[in-house]
């Protein structure tokens, strides 16, 4: 599939009909579409979507959904799409036109495709979509439409051009496409498995295996009991009743969530319209004033009393000195008593050592004189001293106790002491800058409410603040309903799993006790090789793309062996994926300490290798191509990448800054056509074709001034 030309008619920055003829020619893949910031590159890709999508173009980038959001709806934000030259002369419709070449449709032989979105800005209600066949309505367009949910035309784009799930991998800015590196949460991976299975075709297989159960269904009833009929009936009923449920809750969250985007534009409209009376306070910030008030009073109370507690220790700081004679001589009265029990027990143990001398003394036959033995005993007592308790001062001869204090008592009096000496400081000084700090906050809250409560009486601003007040409670509302919508859903979608689990054993049981037809048998045989052959698929796609992701890796990081596996996980009922990276180690790699190139490395490697395994032949659209790349990451991209990832590749970068002359040397044996988007004036662009080869000449040129 190719995409021919597209037609630009008073889109945005295009005035008037402008046509680009992107057919790829001389096997050439190559479209580059250059430009200035500011003249329409982006824009150039969005109207190819818009065109494809219309007001679904959200869930293809969240650029889109971020800018539909800030305009207050898609209504609003492609309300303002008309060019303003246009608008100016009164001119009130534009369009975006996009043709495909070789597309291929079951059963329809064509040659051209071409889809037209338009819009009118006077009369539209929403956008217009016609799509004609080789320049013709072709009646599969009118038997899509007979289902009465969607137009024909949304649903022939979606099935047979490019479902919207997977958009996002041939639309894509090549900076932000690294977010796929960064999905980490089951609901980001739930959304991306519903992707891959497109992609890889997985999702077409298990339709056709759904499709031959509800034939085989219809055996079984003709076989079937009555009873079991019934029950049959009634499982199919209730299954169908409740996805009709689903899908009218997917309905009604879609528009609640549009009506959100509203609503939440319209109160952002109006505070700024608060700002710009010069109060910019709404009744909820009012209130969220009068809160913290409350809590400055009640955090001013606690200070307060936090520094009472200090003012009562301030008259002892004052006594300092008196405080520290007290503390010395607590600490001599306590030397005093220790050094007395020890002398007191030096005197103890020393008379029983004389006393055991004395003792065997009385055994020595000999005679000792009185001399000698007063002589002894003196050394003994001062030897004993010397040697056993030479660290026990001397008692002084006249020693008072003044205070005599408790051991609890000295500890209370040094650690007030303590405090004094080392935290009273910081700690007063900490308590008294937050309760200065905390009166000033208070004091400005203070003025803050009190010229709200004046303003207030101003009935203007009172409307503006009630209307505010009323957009918000309702997009509260709106976001507590939506909460609630989903967990019906998700109540619904645990019934059917029960309803389908009792289908099947039924199933098994209505087989069990009956004889096939021809027609059954044959239903039955394929529904049977169908399962295997999914199994099969999975684990063969999965082995696949794991060697495909690791050699896209290997050929476009310049660090070689960096990653030396990849495991693509899928959970059984295939709504969950996640792909991890291992290095030589078979450590798992965090892809978020990855560098942006490296991240972007990844992203490009998983584009391809799910373009190669998928049977989707589409262009390739990439915004800010050479985005983060270093040289050499650069080099590989432009040499392996661009040329292989699909068979007509539209590059929008910026000449000099995301396509240098040396990488534009790399590139330019694989340009088939070359554009660049110039800006005649404030309000409009055309593309000026140039030859390949002199792209950044003509660029030059056309910019020299």
């Amino acid at each position: 599939m190719f995409i021919k030309d597209i037609e630009l008619n008073n889109f945005r920055i295009y005035k008037g009909k402008i046509k680009i003829d992107l057919l790829p020619e001389n096997n050439k893949n190559i479209v580059v579409v250059s430009g200035k910031n500011g003249f329409g590159k982006t824009t150039f890709l969005m109207s190819l979507v818009w065109c494809l999508y219309g007001k679904q173009m959200e869930k293809v980038d969240e650029l889109y959904q971020k800018e539909i959001a800030d305009k207050g709806g898609y209504g609003k934000y492609i309300g303002n799409s008309l060019n303003r030259l246009a608008r100016a002369k009164g001119e009130t419709r534009f369009s975006v036109s996009v043709t495909f070449r070789d597309v291929k449709i079951p059963d329809i032989t064509c040659n051209e495709i071409k889809i037209t979105r338009s819009y009118d800005i006077k009369t539209s209600t929403s956008d217009k979509v016609e799509v004609l066949i080789d320049g013709f309505q072709n009646e599969l367009i009118q038997d899509l439409t007979t289902e009465g949910k969607q137009d024909g035309e949304e649903i022939f784009i979606r099935d047979f051009i490019l479902p919207i799930e997977i958009a996002k991998f041939f639309f894509f800015d090549a900076e932000k496409i690294v977010s796929l590196a960064e999905i980490n949460s089951s609901e980001q991976r739930r959304l991306l498995s519903k992707a891959y299975t497109e992609v890889l075709g997985i999702k077409k297989y298990e339709d056709l295996k759904d499709q031959l159960e509800n034939i085989q269904d219809e055996y079984r009833k003709k076989s079937a009991k009555p009873q079991e009929r019934q029950e049959f009936n009634e499982i199919e009923t209730a299954i169908k009743n409740k996805q009709i449920a689903i899908d009218d809750i997917e309905v009604q969250v879609q528009e609640l969530n549009q009506e959100k985007v509203e609503k939440q534009s319209e109160s952002n409209e109006i505070q700024m319209k608060l700002i710009q009376e010069g109060n910019m306070m709404t009744l909820e910030q009012l209130n969220d004033l009068k809160i913290e008030e409350t809590k400055l009073n009640d955090k001013i109370n606690n200070l307060q009393n936090d520094l009472k507690d200090l003012f009562d220790l301030i008259p002892f700081g004052l006594a300092g000195e008196t405080l520290m004679d007290i503390s010395n001589q607590l600490e001599s009265e306590k030397n005093y008593k220790e050094s007395k029990y020890k002398q007191e027990d030096v005197g103890e143990k020393t008379k029983c050592i004389l006393d055991d001398i004395e003792v065997e003394k009385k055994k020595f036959n000999g005679i000792i004189g009185i001399e000698i033995r007063d002589f002894y005993e003196t050394q003994i007592k001062n030897l004993i001293k010397k040697y056993f308790f030479s660290d026990i001062p001397e008692l002084p001869a006249h020693f008072e106790a003044l205070h005599d204090f408790s051991d609890v008592e000295t500890n209370e009096l040094n650690t007030l002491i303590n405090n004094l000496k080392h935290t009273f400081r910081d700690v007063f000084t900490r308590l008294n800058d937050e309760y200065l700090r905390s009166k000033n906050d208070l004091d400005s809250i203070r003025r803050k409410i009190r010229s709200a409560e004046k303003d207030a009486e101003d009935e203007y601003i009172a409307n503006l603040r009630a209307d505010k007040k009323r957009l918000d409670d309702r997009v509260f509302s709106i976001e507590k309903d939506i909460y609630d919508l989903g967990e019906r859903t998700g109540a619904f979608k645990n019934e059917i799993k029960t309803l389908k689990q009792r289908q099947e054993e039924l199933r098994k049981k209505i087989d069990d006790s009956r004889r096939y037809s021809e027609k059954d048998k044959k239903t039955q045989d394929l529904i049977s090789n169908l399962k295997e052959f999914i199994k099969d698929f999975k684990v063969t796609t999965k082995k696949k793309l794991e060697e495909n992701i690791l050699n896209e890796l290997n050929i476009l990081m310049h660090k070689k062996g960096f990653i030396k596996k990849v495991v693509v996980d899928i959970n059984q009922a295939g709504d969950d994926v996640d792909i991890n990276l291992f290095n030589s180690r078979n450590e798992k790699i965090d892809k978020g300490s990855l560098s942006m190139g490296e991240r972007q490395m990844y992203a490009s490697a998983l584009l391809k290798a799910l373009v190669d395994e998928s049977d989707i032949e589409f262009p390739v659209f990439i915004d800010s191509p050479m985005q983060k790349f270093d040289k050499d990451h650069a080099e590989n991209v432009i040499k392996e990448f661009y040329p292989n990832v699909s068979k007509q590749v539209v590059l929008f970068p910026l000449i000099h800054k995301e396509l240098t002359e040396s990488e534009f040397e790399l590139l330019k044996s694989n340009i088939s056509k070359s554009y660049i988007i110039h800006n005649i004036s404030t309000d409009a662009s055309e593309f000026v074709e140039s030859v390949p080869e002199n792209l950044i000449k003509t660029y030059n040129e056309l910019y020299a001034n």
